[in-house]
Formats: structure tokens, C-alpha cells, sequence
């Protein structure tokens, strides 16, 4: 049976990013083991996928001192276990993996891609986390961006070998649970707590952000154009399900003052039941800065929320504008403000774009569908 080694930086990316896609392959043909640093999530998903799991040490900044360790670590471990795959996912990890396992004679050494910091970051940061991305790519044999418009940018800007660059399916590193993100399959339960936590009024318009509340993700022109939305309705609501990560990417001292004061953002914390937050909301705000391909948009496009996000890598590959949601120019806050409002008016238009959005994941990105697919890739690339 091949081994099959998928390493994350932490268990948190285990957990949110690949849920069940290790449990799958283990189920159907390989030995799987799953690395990872140490962190809270760890034992949860253990019991999740069924699988062994090692702790390596690794840190999402740059240490290089730290780093070191952990390759040297990582290292020893591919040179004990003798994995015919090793599979990285993040960019901490997909580093020091790639570079270890071509040190240990792994002979197929797998990356995946789903963003690229280096996006958004200038200066000696930029410069160093591009050579990060090339140095992952030279060590790597194979290399997965999660959607096609991640895949041109990295060969528009020359970044892989291009021989070595090639999406799984219609990309998504892992599709999506649609026996989980339906609107059938929510608790009612659980709906009533969450209609509680948000102090639901069905006479109010609310608006939905999912994910890290970080300056990347948009958050600062997302306040500022809501404001402007509510000065005009008071009826709408910004609700915000996600943690704040000030060490790695703040938000400005204005935005943060709109979230302390403005009456009508709302703040519900981090939450591992985004769905039933989507039903509530008029629509999922997603005014990203970069992505690869983003489950929130899969997640919102199966529980029929209507999307209103920015026209970015990634989030192209899953939004036709004015077809299955609505696009606006990134970083462009006026062009956002236009869309709230084109929305609010256009309201049974936004329900259809909707519905044809959770047809084309059906078709497309249902979990299993992705499963498969990436277990026959592997099974050619061992020509069993």
C-alpha cells in the first residue's frame, strides 16, 4: 500500500481546508500520515480522518533559526517513514517539506498552492516570500494552484516550471461537504442560536463576511463602504463571523474604531457553523485582496447566499459576474458601495444568481468529485 504523507503548517489548516480528504485516502488505497505543528485542533482531527498524525514544529513567520529545525526535523521523519507522496499545503510547510522530502529521495513531492501572500506584501517581504515560492517550486516535482486564474498569475509571472503546474479538476484543493452545506440539512436547534447571537429581526437586511478580520480580506473598505450603505438604509446589517489576527495582518485604526462603535456591525467571533449564518443574510460581502480558490464562496454559493465579492484570482474561477454573483474592482470601496446598492434593488436578481451558482457546484466541486480526482492523479503518477 503507498504511503502518502499531507503536511500543513498547522492542524488548523487540516481541520478548515482538507476536512475528510485524508480519512478518503486512507479509506481507498493508501497508507496516510498527516504532519503538522502542534495546536488545539490536532486531536479533533485525528479522530476526523482516522489517520496517524506526527508533530514537526513550524512557525507561519519567517524564523529562519526555527526553520532549520523544523527541516531538519522534517527530514529525519520522510527518511524513517519512506512515503512514496509527500503533499504540503500552505506555504511554511510546502517549503520546508519540498525541500526536505527531495533531501530524503522522495521521489514524488506534491504542492499545492491556494494563495500567495506575496500579493499584498512589498518591499523586503515581497522580495523574500517570492524566492519562498520559487525555492517550494524548484524543490517541488508537482505543483497544484487550487483554481486556473492562480495557475496564470504563476506562470504569467514565471514563478514554476511550467511542466510542473496543473489543477485538480476545475480546482478547489477540496471541494466541498454538500450533504453538510445545504439549506435541508441545518438543525433548527442550531439556527435558533445563531439567530440569537445576532439578535435576528427578519425586518432588518443583513450583510455577511466570512473569514480572518484582516486587511487582506478587504475588511477596512468593507466598513467604510457599509457605512455609507446604512447612512442610506438603516434596516442593514454587517455581520462579521471570524477572528482577528493583529500579529500577521492588522486592520487600520479606523476600521477597528467602526467595529468598537458603529451600532450596526455586528461581531460574532470565530465560528465552526458558518452555514447557518448564511440562510440569515441578504447576501456574503467577500472583498478579499488575493485568494486561490475560496471555500467561503463554495460555502455560501451551497447554502443559496447570494455573493458580492471582489474580481481576484480564485474568486473569477467561482463567480461569473452578473451569472452567479456579483464582482467589484479589488480594493475599489466606491465600487463596492455601488454594488451593495445595486444589490438592495436588484433583490430576486441576486436569488437567481444564487441558484445557478449552487447547480454549478454541484456539478463541479461536490467533495467527492475532488476525491476522486486527486486520488487517480496520484495513482498515475505511481502508474498503479
Amino acid at each position: 500500500m503507498p504511503k502518502l504523507i499531507r503536511i500543513t503548517t498547522a492542524p488548523l489548516s487540516l481541520k478548515y481546508l482538507l476536512p475528510g480528504q485524508m480519512r478518503f485516502m486512507q479509506q481507498n488505497g493508501f497508507e496516510v500520515v498527516m504532519v503538522s505543528s502542534e495546536g488545539p485542533e490536532r486531536e479533533e482531527v485525528i479522530r476526523n480522518e482516522h489517520c496517524r498524525h506526527q508533530v514537526i514544529p513550524m512557525t507561519r513567520k519567517i524564523t529562519p533559526f526555527a526553520d532549520l529545525r523544523s527541516l531538519w526535523l522534517l527530514y529525519r521523519f520522510f527518511k524513517k517513514e519512506k512515503p512514496d507522496i509527500v503533499h504540503s499545503h500552505t506555504p511554511k510547510a510546502g517549503l520546508l517539506a519540498m525541500l526536505a522530502a527531495k533531501m530524503a529521495g522522495v521521489k514524488i513531492r506534491i504542492h499545492t498552492i491556494a494563495g500567495l501572500r506575496f500579493m499584498t506584501a512589498g518591499g523586503l517581504t515581497r522580495r523574500i516570500l517570492v524566492a519562498m515560492e520559487k525555492l517550494t517550486g524548484k524543490a517541488a516535482t508537482h505543483v497544484w494552484p487550487n483554481s486556473f486564474s492562480l495557475l496564470d498569475y504563476i506562470r504569467t509571472n514565471k514563478l514554476v516550471d511550467t511542466k510542473k503546474l496543473e489543477v485538480i479538476s476545475l480546482g478547489s484543493s477540496n471541494g466541498i461537504n454538500l450533504s453538510r452545506f445545504s439549506p435541508a440539512a441545518l438543525n433548527e436547534n442550531r439556527l435558533r442560536e445563531i439567530k440569537q447571537l445576532i439578535k435576528y429581526d427578519d425586518q432588518l437586511i443583513y450583510f455577511l463576511s466570512v473569514g480572518r478580520i484582516v486587511h487582506d480580506k478587504g475588511i477596512d473598505e468593507l466598513l467604510h463602504a457599509f457605512i455609507h450603505i446604512h447612512s442610506k438604509d438603516v434596516r442593514c446589517r454587517l455581520v462579521l463571523v471570524g477572528a482577528f489576527e493583529d500579529e500577521l495582518d492588522p486592520i487600520s485604526e479606523a476600521a477597528r474604531n467602526i467595529l468598537k462603535t458603529h451600532p450596526a456591525v455586528i461581531q460574532a467571533g470565530w465560528s465552526d457553523h458558518v452555514e447557518y449564518f448564511m440562510p440569515l443574510s441578504f447576501a456574503l460581502v467577500h472583498p478579499s485582496h488575493r485568494e486561490g480558490f475560496p471555500n467561503v464562496l463554495l460555502q455560501a454559493g451551497a447554502m443559496l447566499c447570494p455573493i458580492i465579492c471582489s474580481r481576484i484570482e480564485g474568486n473569477v474561477d467561482i463567480v461569473d459576474h452578473e451569472k452567479t454573483g456579483v464582482l467589484f474592482e479589488v480594493k475599489n470601496e466606491k465600487e463596492l458601495m455601488e454594488k451593495l446598492e445595486f444589490s438592495l434593488s436588484n433583490p430576486d436578481r441576486m436569488k437567481e444568481y444564487a441558484v445557478k451558482l449552487r447547480q454549478k457546484i454541484e456539478q463541479h466541486f461536490d467533495q467527492p468529485i475532488i476525491h476522486q480526482q486527486m486520488r487517480k492523479r496520484y495513482r498515475e503518477l505511481l502508474r498503479i
